[in-house]
């Protein structure tokens, strides 16, 4: 199961480090790519280093340790990070002859997927680490450092969240009021076109008070949202502070009793995993946000049956059903892959008439890409390159059709907004709306942090424009 995915950027958030400051301190610079718990992961590397007296830069020419934090969702993704490895190799090669060092680490599912095959392909990288045995980075430095090569990809068998240092206030303060946190990894779902099993391994929870104790640190710090990432989100299940065995929505509720923590949201979920305390939570919870991303990645059942997700259109269909009925303005957000193989025109276009009767606020949709390793891969029926694009434009074409029209039926109407940054123009600011668009404010509307009635005046691309109510 996998998140939505983003485009890469790079980290640069300034670590509170315990040892190395001053001139001389050791720097860090993490590009992520991938999905927003690759983000999360980031950050959590950043932290997992200040240990080790690394600070972060956002500049790579002040690095003194290159990080790519890699996605292997899709192959393009796995390229691009073969590609920068050429480029900070010839970074690397020029300090040497500076008399500098620059370590080079690849970490994340590319890691976890091909191992030891990346320091065969690109001999420059000193370190491979995967995405359950980052915590572990301070000791695989001193290995490097040792003169060793190391790859460290084997599943931890300890909690790396118990291990991981826990950033000071500060630190946290400094990230914004929004914040990602982890509470679940990995899948069983074995989707055929998925290599997330493969990479994050089978569906952990965290427990509860872990999570808590972290959602109140971000909390105490300014962070006014949060949004709980997994793999497979709605499938955490942990042992509640009442001894008894708890599911999302019972967290969602305990999470919501924290002072200063006024927004919630999860993604991403499986159909199969949204029960019936879930949906509870979205009708009884004003703290969690009517926005559900909720992949269906076909409209076919003969091709969600070679998926492997265990569901039909219909079963989908009902769930939406039901979750609107509960929550009246939900609004629904999708993944959908086009060309998967053996998918016929017929195919194709009952992922269409699914869309339209869905009617996403958003959504992100892409070509079906081989991953090796899944049983898509050595599936027959493969479909060509011009259909996938010619498919993936249509659909794109109405899912921004419906995504625009979903802001237009905003137009006059007054909305809760969370202030979260400075504007890219002077005298505006960017709210977040409920349904997670870019509210464009006026620059005295309200400070960071605060969440503020607008009423929406126009749409943008991408965005909403508002007033102050």
């Amino acid at each position: 199961m996998e998140l939505n995915t983003i485009e890469s950027h790079d980290i640069g958030i300034a670590a509170e480090p315990s040892a190395g400051t001053g001139p001389t301190a050791k720097k860090v610079f993490v590009k992520t790519y991938g999905c927003q718990m690759n983000v999360y992961d980031s950050q959590r590397m950043t932290d997992a280093l200040a240990a080790d007296g690394y600070v972060a830069t956002d500049a790579v020419e002040d690095a003194d340790l290159v990080l790519l934090n890699t996605c292997h969702i899709r192959e393009k993704a796995a390229e691009k990070v073969y590609s920068e490895l050429g480029r900070i190799r010839d970074m690397k090669a020029e300090r040497a002859e500076a008399g500098r060092e620059l370590l080079i680490g690849v970490a994340g599912c590319v890691a976890q997927a091909e191992g030891a095959e990346i320091i065969r392909r690109s001999p420059a990288v000193d370190l491979v680490i995967g995405p359950q045995t980052y915590h572990r980075l301070p000791d695989v430095l001193a290995r490097v450092r040792g003169g060793k090569k190391v790859v460290e990809t084997e599943y931890a068998i300890e909690d790396k969240f118990e291990h991981l240092p826990q950033p000071k206030r500060a630190e946290l303060a400094k990230r914004g009021v929004t914040a990602f946190l982890t509470v679940q990894e990995g899948c069983d779902k074995f989707c055929t076109f998925c290599v997330v099993p493969y990479t994050r391994g089978s569906e952990v929870s965290r427990p509860v008070a872990q999570i808590v104790a972290e959602a109140e640190r971000l909390a105490e710090a300014g962070v006014r949202e949060v949004t709980l990432l997994g793999q497979n989100v709605n499938a955490w299940h942990g042992l509640g502070e009442n001894g008894e065995e708890w599911g999302l929505g019972r967290l969602l509720f305990r999470l919501a009793e924290i002072p200063g923590l006024a927004r919630l949201r999860y993604t991403t979920s499986h159909p199969r995993d949204m029960d019936e305390e879930l949906i509870a939570a979205h009708r009884d919870l004003p703290a969690l946000m009517p926005y559900l991303h909720l992949p269906v990645q076909s409209g076919s059942d003969r091709i969600l049956k070679a998926m492997n997700r265990r569901h039909t259109a219909r079963d989908y269909l009902a769930l939406i059903e039901r979750i609107r009925a509960a929550r009246t303005d939900i609004a629904m957000s999708g993944d959908f892959i086009v060309g998967f193989p053996g998918e016929t025109d017929a195919d194709f276009e009952a992922t269409l008439e699914l869309v339209r009767e869905v009617n996403y606020a958003s959504a992100f949709s892409f070509k079906y890409s081989p991953r090796p390793g899944t049983p898509g891969a050595e599936m027959d029926g493969h479909v060509a390159e011009a259909v996938k694009d010619e498919r993936l434009q249509r659909l794109q074409g109405l899912l921004l059709k419906q995504q625009q029209d979903f802001g237009l039926s905003l137009v006059g109407k007054t909305i809760d907004t969370l202030i979260e940054k400075p504007g890219r123009q002077a005298g505006q600011k960017v709210g977040r709306s409920p349904w997670l668009q870019p509210v464009i404010v006026d620059d005295k509307a309200g400070g960071i942090g605060d969440i503020i009635d607008v009423r929406i005046t126009r749409t943008g691309y991408n965005s909403l424009f508002a007033e102050l109510v």
